[in-house]
């Protein structure tokens, strides 16, 4: 199996109501890719893309077909992945694969959406088929209770009180806030204190609106190119060291694991073991914070942290830059944005710019990053990890 590495990139902002259809969003940041990594459309030998509701969004499916053809890649297999918030993720491995391989040389993979063309009741419920459609979303299942109940369950499992839960929450939101200043791709580029999140109204108990992502709009793009070809086009390409990815039924049928998600771990395994690294390896890491108990279950998940301590973690800074483990410092779904079929594309232009050392003028560079993890989640549990190397 080849090396494969990522030799461009492009990334929108990430916004409430663009004024861009899917196609548009998505041609502008992979032509952006595409002149990064020194190469023209005729050269891309394939396209993936993830897209979830497109066809609700704005009446638009087969979006990877369009834009292929909108910037000059005419005729290639263009293919959409939905996996819920994880289809950017699941879009890049797949790429990763059909290049690892030796069927491709040089792909291009993206991921858009327009999530806030939609009312927020119809992407509320647009949202739930993602959940089980017979016993779940009947009975009330939106992901805000879901993710309600795993914090019930998290508080319970690990003897901490409720309120003292929601602080923790808080920290995670605070910090994410903190760094999206700094990212001007991102969608919410103002500070935030403890008391903004526990003011704000309650979603679903525990869960509160500052603890939950926005609706977002956005695209990002990356090109994917055997090891050979990135040494000739490429100044620092990013490699793949290690993939996973691992799914769950539903929700219920989780319930000797839960607040643990399985998936999660087997996925993250599955990437440690082939990049023959462990969690103390990581030098970063972009996690799947779609509510700010979902990032300290994953931290914890990925090995970060003891069970039931990540929360502490979060207030003593361990998370920040110069901390243990640094993670999403790009300001993370809760404040850089969640633009669903986007987001995993978004999160391995994140961690390539990293390991190249391009973040310093923003004042959020890892200081001599060499590894960093991606961690996906979609639905109930469609997990996806991918670790990059600058080495």
């Amino acid at each position: 199996m080849r090396r494969v590495a990522v030799i461009g990139t492009g990334h929108s902002k990430f916004m409430f109501n663009s004024p861009k259809t899917s196609v548009e969003m998505l041609s502008e940041v992979a032509m952006d890719a595409i002149n990064e990594a020194n190469v023209k459309p005729k050269d891309i030998q394939a396209v993936y893309v993830g897209n979830v509701l497109g066809d609700f969004e704005e009446g638009q499916g087969m979006v990877q077909s369009f834009f292929a053809n909108d910037i000059g890649c005419f005729n290639v297999p263009a293919t959409r992945f939905e996996g819920a918030c994880a289809s950017g993720s699941m879009a890049v491995r797949d790429a990763f694969m059909w290049v690892a391989s030796g069927f491709y040389d040089i792909v291009l993979v993206g991921g858009v959406e327009r999530a806030t063309s939609m009312s927020v009741p119809l992407a509320t419920r647009t949202f739930a088929m993602f959940g089980d459609s017979r016993y779940e979303y009947p009975a009330g299942f939106t992901f805000p209770a879901v993710f309600a109940l795993l914090a019930h369950l998290y508080a319970s499992r690990y003897s901490i009180p409720l309120q003292r839960l929601k602080e923790q929450m808080a920290a995670v939101t605070v910090q994410s806030h903190e760094y999206a200043v700094k990212n001007p791709n991102a969608q919410f580029k103002k500070a935030i204190s403890k008391e903004d999140v526990l003011k704000s109204f309650v979603v679903s108990s525990p869960i509160q609106l500052q603890d939950a992502c926005p609706f977002t709009d956005g695209a990002a793009a990356v090109v994917l190119a055997s090891e050979e070809v990135a040494k000739k086009l490429a100044k620092k390409p990013v490699y793949f060291a290690g993939v996973g990815q691992s799914s769950s039924g539903k929700l219920s049928s989780q319930y000797k694991y839960l607040p643990r998600i399985r998936a999660r771990e087997i996925a993250s395994r599955q990437a440690f073991d082939m990049a023959g690294l462990t969690p103390k390896d990581m030098d970063l890491c972009e996690l799947h914070d779609c509510f700010s108990i979902a990032a300290m279950i994953a931290a914890e998940g990925l090995g970060f942290f003891d069970y039931g301590t990540s929360g502490e973690a979060w207030e003593k800074g361990e998370t920040r830059l110069g901390g243990k483990i640094p993670i999403n410092i790009s300001g993370g779904l809760k404040a850089k944005g969640h633009p669903i079929g986007a987001t995993g594309v978004s999160q391995v232009y994140e961690v390539t710019r990293q390991l190249r050392g391009e973040m310093v003028e923003q004042g959020r560079q890892v200081e001599g990053a060499r590894y960093g993890i991606i961690d996906t989640l979609g639905g109930d549990g469609v997990l996806l990890s991918l670790i990059l190397s600058a080495v």
